[in-house]
């Protein structure tokens, strides 16, 4: 008898992140685009040319007795290795700065290796939502800003990767959960 009420009672739905609620479904879950990186990639390529670099004053220091290819080899293994220690730190900010809409809230995870902050946001209190895309690397490389109204204040998310899809993709959700502006009702209606 114990075996049917094992089968009956349903499985634990399988959770997207750590702060969700049972009864909450994960329906549209983005991130920034890679171009954040790119101070931490300047950097990193900085640190890959230390070991050729190196090598190569030691050549010109003691044209006798230049270094060995070994040498050369693990001096550009050290340099990948350094250049990988460089960008850890911006790829952990990218990679762990996530945005997910839930059929109850929005929540905006920025971490990096030494800060978490979350924003949780009701969907209810969602007003509207807008993006802009400006100037040329922008226009080009596809990213913008997208700025989430609520009756607190504007949650601005910059560097997105494909606002307008992203605003789409949230507004439809806002629109099919029966959210969305045009299905709440007006002052007059409330007050009546």
């Amino acid at each position: 008898m114990s075996e049917k009420r094992a089968k009956e009672q349903p499985k634990p739905r399988k959770k997207n992140f750590k702060e969700q609620f049972e009864d909450e479904e994960a329906l549209l879950v983005f991130r920034k685009h890679p171009i954040i990186m790119r101070k931490g990639l300047i950097l990193a390529s900085f640190g890959m040319l230390v070991g050729p670099l190196y090598t190569l004053v030691l050549t010109s220091v003691d044209k006798n007795n230049p270094p060995s290819l070994t040498f050369f080899f693990l001096s550009l293994l050290a340099s990948f290795i350094l250049a990988c220690v460089l960008i850890f730190p911006w790829w952990v900010r990218w990679y762990f700065s996530v945005y997910i809409m839930t059929n109850k809230r929005f929540i905006q995870q920025t971490r990096s290796l030494l800060q978490v902050n979350v924003v949780d946001i009701g969907l209810d209190q969602i007003q509207m939502i807008n993006y802009q895309v400006a100037g040329l690397e922008e226009t080009v490389l596809r990213f913008g800003t997208i700025v989430v109204q609520t009756y607190v204040g504007d949650l601005v998310i910059k560097q997105v990767h494909h606002p307008d899809r992203v605003q789409g993709k949230m507004v439809h959700i806002l629109r099919d959960l029966g959210i969305h502006h045009t299905t709440r009702p007006t002052q007059r209606e409330e007050t009546a």
